[in-house]
């Protein structure tokens, strides 16, 4: 009989499209991902991912689980964090605070789910400058942090405070879907032949190691909404960088098309900051549990 954990497994890889990257974001080992997905195929008796590809690619009965896996794990984490949130009766505001390209990702039907619940419940989402924020935590004017690491990219530190990675994320370079002049891969140098789009201010950590490669680049379009620079890309101004969640369903739909590049690949984890002592220590931990089970189904 499968259990949640092979079916949290399953949906990752069918997410992802590889078993490495379903094993990364799973802080699992690749061989450890093989391994169940052949103890679930087994189980079953059928095969549910075709082999063989770069690119993993489910067979019909691998389709018709995934959706039912998707069900499945959302009413279990549905029921989780509903009977933690009643049993805990959450009052009052919770202040998070976090980056304008990963808020709206943050306001998922989970937490919507645990508002509906408690209704003495609010949550206020701040968003600015990483370096902003982590002052304002500082000054007790808000509750969460959700950045990534703070210590590497903001060359920071916070006194009491607890750190739980709340998901990894890749910077992926993406042109317009209707725009077949842009090469499926290319070097990191060829950029400059390209017209490039800037996602500014977000991610300083990133545009450092991009200029240690590439040197300084001349942008066409400069923003830090990525709202704003997936529709500049996908009107075919230029090329650029974005946080690949913000972006993957606009690849899969074909309104931008991810341009590989063979020599940089920028992955970073994104942290939930919260104090490990104090008023808001328990509605924090249900709100990163309530966090993280959404993550694993997107």
């Amino acid at each position: 009989m499968l259990n949640l954990s092979q079916l949290q497994t399953f949906v990752m890889v069918a997410s992802e499209g590889s078993m490495t990257a379903a094993a990364d974001k799973l802080f699992l080992t690749q061989p450890a991902v093989s391994q169940q997905m052949k103890n679930m195929e087994d189980d079953l008796g059928v095969e549910l991912i075709v082999r063989g590809s770069k690119q993993i690619k489910m067979t019909a009965q691998g389709e018709i689980l995934y959706e039912h896996a998707k069900k499945i794990l959302s009413f279990a984490q549905l029921a989780e964090v509903s009977i933690k949130s009643i049993g805990a009766q959450l009052k009052g505001e919770l202040r998070i605070g976090t980056l304008n390209s990963i808020g709206l990702h943050l306001m998922s039907p989970v937490v919507s789910r645990l508002l509906k619940f408690n209704p003495d419940f609010k949550i206020k989402v701040n968003y600015a400058r990483g370096e902003d924020l982590i002052q304002s935590y500082k000054k007790g004017e808000l509750d969460v942090l959700v950045l990534p690491e703070i210590e590497t990219n903001y060359k920071s530190t916070l006194s009491d405070t607890k750190s739980q990675v709340l998901f990894k994320e890749e910077m992926w370079l993406v042109g317009s879907g209707k725009d077949e002049f842009y090469p499926m891969q290319i070097s990191l140098n060829e950029i400059k032949k390209i017209p490039y789009v800037h996602f500014s201010d977000e991610y300083p950590a990133f545009d450092k190691s991009l200029f240690e490669k590439v040197g300084a680049l001349q942008s066409v379009f400069e923003s830090a909404n990525v709202g704003t620079l997936k529709r500049v890309i996908e009107y075919g101004l230029g090329i650029g960088f974005l946080p690949s969640h913000s972006i993957r369903k606009q690849v899969r739909g074909g309104r931008l098309n991810r341009v590989r590049i063979l020599d940089f690949e920028y992955k970073l984890n994104f942290h939930y900051y919260y104090k490990a002592t104090g008023a808001h220590a328990e509605t924090a931990q249900i709100m990163f549990q309530a966090l993280t089970g959404d993550q694993e189904r997107s």
